[in-house]
Order: structure tokens, then sequence, then C-alpha cells
């Protein structure tokens, strides 16, 4: 039987905030409750929050999760009677209650039946005379003070006492509109150019930074005269005292940090550097496979560490706004095999200065769908040059070891050096299994499968593009020009560029299947600007060519995935690589089988 940690739920229970910061971490108990609570308030969205009771066989205690934690939960990584050990937690007191919120754990036993017969923990019978019950801080305008609720409400965390005389230091997590006279102690991991504005309305200034501590990170943003006050005030890297600044509700179409609020940094906005030693960390990642992007929504920000495959040139293109900007497209790749494009842009896509090859990591760059998945750097993203952190290491032990042999797939926007997911006749699925299977409801998935054209819409077969090579954006006709609103040009005529819809059946059901100008190219062996013009010069001869290639049967190799269109989900399936059967290829297949199924085997 797992052994816990005698006496600790006693001793936390009746210790003082500040001596519950000293008892540190490293103890063992058992969850023997976990039960999602909802922080309700007018000022802010539901926030799902975890309440959990710790038990060590004798007794038990309350405590919250930090939200940092949820996963744990959600991927039942922990449940009920889990056995942890608690490596940190902290505590924040609202008027007469306390709030034990644990900031980190790891798992020892997942599953365990109730050790021992716990009962509640003694407590202290006053809350501590040298805590103040600070008063609640009105609502803003037109907006309610938080409901009575017996739940938790993490609006006045306890602040841990500092080294320094009459500092108390909060933790980031713990912070609200609902409270005042706060500090914390964070380290400054991005902050960004001061960037100008003018409208009808005036000019003006701002920038912001990333500040983080060992329970979560918080947007900091300084407007104006703020800039000139404390834009050189803060250095990255630098663990800095911050307070007096206003807490508001973050405004996520600005920022990609986990924070329900974010800091308006004011006049009299105190920033303090601090000149100890800390143990702050100085950047979290979380990283995900490039394999995995698929399964991102457009636009939404991910971390990836990679090896940097192809370095291209420095270009410069005009933006919407009339700018000339500054870019350069990597090609990076990493453990899963996978090949993407990677556009820096602005000073960083300037100052890069990385070797082939090298080991980067990237905090919060932008997924991008348009013909495949690609990433883009953006306002905060950071980027670390050989890290000096475990991932990096294995990254840089396996492509030295293997990976610089493997062949990596990629999404259809990577350059035509990268190889893609290939067809395979060992895995041939029919139609019917692909329908009834449900494949790419839950996640992005692929699939082989040979089938024969039944039909092509040739209403809408290709649409003109932008002839930039590596644009491909989609061009408007105006006073007998084209223009590309993304680089910023007009062009005299428009590359086209296919866009199919055809069905496709098999001898089990019919689907339809969506490709591009590669699908296009292997279907028509013409290309789109050809074949446009034949419609254009002889609409029967053209619908004559479209018409020839309905019965042919290919290998298509294809990509399942589920999206909404005028209010209705359904799953699309994608071509990634078409090409005509190879009757040599498909013989030799045919008699490989033969030789290793049991009667081949008896002959």
């Amino acid at each position: 039987m797992v052994q816990l940690t005698s006496g600790i739920c006693s001793r936390l229970s009746e210790a003082t905030p500040a001596e519950i910061d000293e008892i540190g971490g490293g103890y063992t108990v058992q969850l023997v409750s976990i039960k999602k609570v909802t922080a309700v308030s007018a000022a802010a969205p539901a926030i799902d929050r975890y309440r959990i009771i710790m038990s060590d066989g004798v007794h038990f205690i309350q405590a919250m999760l930090a939200t940092q934690l949820n996963d744990l939960v959600s991927n039942e990584e922990i449940v009920k009677n889990s056995v942890v050990i608690i490596d940190k937690l902290t505590c924040n007191v609202l008027g007469d209650k306390r709030l034990i919120i644990v900031l980190d754990l790891h798992v020892v036993s997942r599953e365990e039946e109730k050790i021992g017969n716990p009962t509640a923990a003694p407590s202290l019978a006053q809350p501590p005379a040298a805590v103040e019950s600070r008063p609640v801080v009105s609502a803003p305008p037109n907006q309610h003070s938080p409901p009575a609720t017996n739940e938790p409400v993490l609006a006045q965390p306890r602040p841990a006492t500092s080294n320094r005389p009459g500092r108390s230091i909060y933790p980031i997590e713990g912070l609200s509109p609902y409270q005042n006279n706060w500090t914390i102690k964070a380290r400054v991991t991005f902050k960004s150019e001061v960037r100008t504005w003018s409208n009808p309305r005036g000019d003006g200034k701002l920038f912001n930074v990333t500040l983080m501590d060992e329970s979560g990170e918080i947007r900091g943003t300084g407007f104006n005269a703020v800039v000139d006050a404390l834009y050189d005030k803060f250095e990255e890297g630098k663990v800095y005292y911050v307070s007096k600044a206003c807490i508001n509700l973050a405004k996520k179409k600005f920022s990609h940090i986990q924070n329900e609020y974010e800091l308006n940094l004011e006049r009299n906005t105190e920033v303090e550097e601090c000149l100890e030693p800390s143990s702050l960390p100085m950047i979290k990642y979380n990283f995900i496979p490039l394999s995995q992007l698929e399964e991102l929504q457009k636009d939404s920000v991910c971390d990836v560490i990679c090896i940097v495959k192809e370095i291209g040139d420095l270009t410069e293109i005009i933006s919407k706004a009339n700018r000339p900007v500054t870019k350069r497209d990597l090609i990076i790749v990493d453990k899963s095999q996978y090949a993407v494009r990677l556009t820096l842009w602005g000073k960083q896509a300037e100052t890069f200065a990385a070797d082939d090859l090298s080991v980067i990591a990237f905090k919060s760059v932008k997924v991008g769908d348009f013909g495949g998945r690609s990433l883009s750097s953006i306002n905060s993203t950071i980027m670390a040059i050989s890290p000096d952190i475990e991932e990096a290491h294995l990254l840089r032990g396996w492509y030295d070891g293997i990976g610089g042999e493997k062949t990596f797939h990629s999404y259809s926007n990577v350059s035509s050096g990268s190889a893609s997911a290939g067809f395979n006749r060992n895995e041939i699925r029919s139609i019917l299994d692909v329908k009834q299977s449900q494949i790419g409801i839950d996640k992005v998935d692929f699939f082989s499968t040979r089938a024969t054209i039944m039909h092509v819409k040739s209403d809408n077969i290709a649409y003109p593009a932008c002839p930039t090579q590596n644009c491909n954006k989609k061009v408007t006709e105006a006073n007998e020009r084209w223009r590309c609103e993304k680089c910023d040009k007009t062009y005299e005529r428009p590359e086209y560029r296919y866009i199919l819809s055809m069905a496709v059946a098999d001898w089990s059901g019919q689907a339809w299947l969506q490709g591009f100008n590669d699908a296009g190219l292997a279907v028509f062996d013409k290309t789109a600007d050809e074949i446009m013009q034949m419609k254009e010069q002889n609409e029967a001869q053209y619908n004559a060519y479209v018409a020839q290639v309905v019965g042919k049967t290919y290998n298509f190799s294809c990509r399942a995935k589920q999206d909404t269109y005028n209010d209705q989900t359904r799953v699309r399936y994608g071509i990634s690589k078409i090409s005509p059967l190879d009757y040599q290829e498909e013989a030799k297949h045919l008699l490989n089988v033969l030789m290793t199924s049991p009667w081949g085997q008896g002959a």
C-alpha cells in the first residue's frame, strides 16, 4: 500500500498563510474527491475550477487546483482516490476564509482504494491577527459584485510574505478585479516594440509585456504617457515587483495568454527590479508535434520545437495597410516526421541568425490553413535558438542519429522538395468502410482508396490566382487589371489554379472529393490556364474535355476532416495525392499478395 505523509493535513489546516508557504512541498496525499466548480462573476465569464479534498489517511482538508492543472483532470491523469505528491502550493484569504491552492503536483498512483477513514482536520479558530481582511473593490459601472456563494471565491488572494519588509507577494493565478494593494513578483518573458496608431480620434502609442511566475502568466499593456514612463524599465528575462496596475478582463482578440485578466499599466504603476536571486521559470512551453497541426483551428496559437531544414531569403511585400513588410520563410521538421513552412515577419525575419539544421523553440506561433497547414510568427512570438531544455537536447540527438535520413511528410503548402503522405496499397479502404468508420469526426484522419471518377463539377473548376510565386491568393478584376490584396499589386492577367470537386465511386459506394491544383493537373493533363482558355473559346469543347475523364480510375491519398458550412457540420474528404494506376506495379502487388497467402505458400 502507498504510504501517505502522516499529519500533513493537520499541519496545513492549522498553519497561517505565511507558514503554509514555508511548508513547501514533497508530501504524499490521496485525492478522495475531485469536483468541478465554477467561479461566477458578472465581470468575467464562467471559469472551470476543480475543488479537491486531500487526505493523509487520518485527516482531510479542502483545496483548489490551479487552473494550469485542469488538464490533469480533463485527461483523467488524476481521478478519485489518486495518490499524488504535492510539489507546490500557496494560500489565499478572503475575509475569514482561507483557501489552499495547489500549484504543482505529480502522480504516484492513479487508481487506489480509499486509504483509512479520514475525518476533517482541526483548523484555526480565528484568522491570524496579522491577516487583515481587505475590502472588496466596487465592480465596474453597470456591473455587480460577485454573488454570495458557498464555494470558495478566488477574489482575495492571501499574499505570501516577501523577504523585503512591508512587501507581500500575490501569485498571478490569484489576481482579479476585486482586490487592491497587491504586488506580484514576475519575470518578463516578452516585451513588444512600441507601436503607434493614427485615426480620426487622434494619435497614440502602446506596448505590452508578458509577466510570468510559478502560478501562471498575465499580459500588461501601457498606453501613451505610460510608454515613456515604463517602457525602458522592463527588460526581457529579468524579474520585477509590479504593483498599482488596473486589473481588467483580458481582450482575447489581442492576447493568446491563458488568463481571464490582464493588467492596464498606469502612470502610478510601480515597477521595481528584483535584485535577489530568483527561481522563477524563464519560460513555459506546451509543445505540440507538427503532425497534429491539422487538429488545430485556423488562427489558433501553439508552441513547437523543430529543426530548421531550409532558410529562405529575406523578402519584402506590401501589406494591406500599404506598408512594406519584411518576411522570411523557413521549412521546419520534427520527430513526427512532418515538414511545415513557418514564416517570420518584421524584426524577427530581419534579425534571424540561426544556421541550417539548428534546433529552435517557438512559443506562440499562429496556425494558418491556406492550401494546407502553415505557421507564422505574431507580435508575441518568442524564438529561442538552441535552448538549454530537455526537449531540444532530445531532438538534436534524434536528428543527428537517425532523423537526418528520414523522409518527411508535408502539408500541401510546403515546398515540393518535401515528401507528402503517399498512397498505401496495403491499407486501401473502401468508400463504405471510410463512411461507416466515421473517420475525420474527432480529429483529422488520412486514408488510401481506389475509386473511379463519376462526375466533375465543371461550372467552378478553377479560380484566378496571383501569379507571384508561392502566393496563390485569389485576385479580383478591376479596370481590366487583376489585383492581389495580399501582395498589393496589379497584374495584366491572373494565373488560374484548379479547385476540383468530383464524385468518385468504387464497388461499395460514392463520395465527393475536393482537390487543388496538383489534383487537377493529374486528372486533366492540362494547366488550369489552358483549360479556362478552352472554356472561353469553345464551351462545347470544354465540356467534352471535362467529360472524358469520367470512368477513369485512380489511387487516392485522402484527408478526412470535419467542418461546418452554412450551419451544417459534415466530414469533407480532401485529396492529398492522386495518381493513375500503374498496372505493372499493381500486378507485382497482386503477385506478392498471392505468394504470401496460405495458397501461395503451399504452391
